[in-house]
């Protein structure tokens, strides 16, 4: 509807129906951010070595020289998956200690005596170190070695299974509406965290990941889309680019801290359910959509939560709020129900979707590349962690700061060549300098996750009201995909070590190259049906905005106001 947010304008931006509003949405955005990185922590694999079983009757220094030493990454260290053949070195240990054997006593190490057995691999099974976890589904499992496939194919199935909550929970939410898909997906969130817990196997728990990772992106999304329906002006810039991203930030950084104190992935799988049972009692205080409602035609009941927003804030409400309710354009509208193919039917709509999700792919890959990489890095892994969802908090308040006065185009391009240029840099001090190396891991995360802020802008801005939500999750499943490639990302540095860098670089480079192949949507009227979307352009400047044609003069006539940007943080 053209006219709605002069329609509601009488509600005002900032009454007490606003501020609830606010802070219970984003309240409902930390069981999601408390999931997202639940992947790295209950699929850490620790330290580990083939196992000695206690009947070998070996003394610790022969326990420790019968696993080979190897050299891994520069470094020598003890073999992961293979020992020297613990009958032979049982026998060498008994002949090392035989004091008639003179020869043999005054040799000078077990490692010297075991250095030309045989190897075999762990026929007893492996010793985890617990240095910084009890359990986790590697160990408990045994996905190492010749099952080390196992590990990165269960990251995969959890961001596909965010990849299938995206296709289906836009298209679910556009036709049913976004509170009943919000609370589902947080019922979702709450009931599997807590199934994993009492997986009896591998195949059991990936299963149960899938379908945590269909409520993990599917909550995210319909918490954006749900505020900056439903909040207008200055309150929704301030809840989409900096208030709900730093909320869900929070969340990010709290799984770092639980998975300090509670050691056991069981028992952090339990943990994890906490955050979604508490936000589910919130059904009874965050309402519908207005706007939606009013994009599917169900005027009376918009106004009818629009009137009881007005009594909330003590404010009167209009006789008729929607003046054109009863017109047969509004009529029309009712039997109107864009779909995922309407994402593809015109040529215009489908250049700019098409690079939407090209950008959304990229740059979703490489901030994931970088998440798993950050595992490799040296240092404790929960303090890694948690500084690298500490530097997402600058990074969104730099991305509202931009959202509030400068061109897309060009904060997504600054913020992400910045990015881009420290990930590149990586490959000079990744193996001498540890701390400069971190450094610029938390400054490529910077300018990553403040670019990806900015992407949420061009596609808020873009997204026509009625199929807004479809517009999101086609993009995050597009996110999905790529961060469903990025555990393999890891493994591509057995054939060079700086490669997964190189990669994440590039692909956040390429991102930034299509963008410029977008329209300007600074102060731009928000889209509410699909006509009204802007249109590509060839290459310009990305801070040329795009102004519109004469020829386009009949929708700018149309459009009584240009509501505020929409943006908001990484999926």
């Amino acid at each position: 509807m053209q006219d709605y947010e002069e329609s509601v304008s009488f509600l005002g931006t900032w009454g007490p129906f606003q501020r609830r509003v606010f802070f219970l949405l984003c309240f409902t955005a930390i069981p999601s951010g408390y999931n997202l990185l639940s992947v790295i922590f209950l699929l850490a694999t620790p330290s580990h070595h083939c196992h000695i079983p206690a009947h070998a009757n070996l003394s610790q220094d022969w326990i420790q020289a019968s696993i080979p030493v190897q050299q891994e990454d520069g470094r020598l260290e003890r073999s992961s998956c293979s020992r020297y053949e613990l009958d032979l070195v049982q026998n060498l240990s008994a002949l090392r200690y035989t004091t008639s054997l003179n020869l043999i006593q005054n040799l000078s190490s077990p490692d010297v005596l075991l250095s030309n057995l045989k190897r075999e691999g762990c026929k007893d099974g492996w010793s985890y170190s617990s240095e910084y976890y009890q359990s986790t589904v590697v160990s408990e499992f045994n996905l190492v070695c010749d099952d080390q496939w196992k590990q990165p194919l269960t990251s995969l199935v959890y961001f596909l299974g965010g990849l299938f909550g995206c296709f289906i929970s836009g298209q679910i939410s556009d036709r049913f509406g976004r509170k009943p898909v919000l609370f589902g997906a947080l019922a979702m969130l709450s009931i599997f965290s807590s199934a994993l817990a009492f997986a009896p196997s591998w195949p059991v728990f990936t299963i149960l990941f899938f379908l945590l990772g269909i409520g993990q992106i599917t909550t995210f999304i319909v918490v954006f889309v749900l505020g900056s329906e439903i909040l207008t002006g200055s309150t929704r810039v301030l809840f989409s680019s900096l208030c709900m991203p730093e909320v869900y930030v929070l969340g990010t950084m709290l799984l770092p801290v639980t998975a300090y104190v509670v050691r056991s992935w069981r028992h952090l799988s339990l943990t994890m359910a906490v955050p979604g049972l508490v936000c589910i009692p919130l059904w009874w205080l965050i309402p519908e959509s207005p706007r939606w409602l009013v994009s599917h035609g169900r005027f009376q009941e918009a106004e009818l939560l629009l009137r009881s927003a007005a009594l909330e804030n003590q404010v009167e409400a209009p006789c008729v709020i929607f003046p054109s309710a009863n017109s047969e354009k509004a009529k029309s509208k009712k039997a109107e129900s864009p779909s995922f193919l309407d994402l593809l039917r015109t040529a215009n709509i489908r250049h700019l979707t098409l690079i939407l999700w090209l950008i959304w792919f990229s740059l979703n890959l490489s901030y994931f590349g970088l998440s798993f990489n950050m595992s490799g890095l040296y240092g404790n892994p929960f303090l890694n962690y948690f500084l690298s969802g500490a530097v997402e908090l600058p990074a969104y308040f730099a991305c509202w700061l931009a959202a509030r006065s400068l061109p897309r185009r060009l904060s997504y391009t600054c913020f992400t060549l910045m990015g881009t240029l420290a990930l590149f840099l990586i490959q000079i001090t990744l193996n001498s300098y540890p701390s400069v190396t971190l450094t610029l891991v938390l400054l490529g995360k910077f300018g990553i996750l403040a670019g990806s802020g900015m992407l949420y802008v061009y596609t808020g801005e873009l997204s026509p009201t009625v199929i807004r939500s479809t517009v999101m999750s086609s993009c995050a499943m597009f996110s999905r995909l790529g961060s469903s490639v990025s555990p393999y990302l890891m493994q591509l540095a057995v054939f060079y070590q700086f490669l997964p860098w190189i990669i994440v670089g590039s692909l956040s480079l390429l991102s930034v190259l299509v963008c410029v192949l977008l329209p300007e949507t600074f102060r731009q009227p928000l889209p509410d049906t699909i006509q009204q979307m802007a249109v590509t352009q060839g290459f310009r400047w990305p801070w040329a905005s795009t102004p519109p044609s004469k020829d386009d003069g009949k929708s700018a006539k149309d459009q009584t106001s240009a509501p505020e940007v929409i943006c908001s943080t990484h999926l």
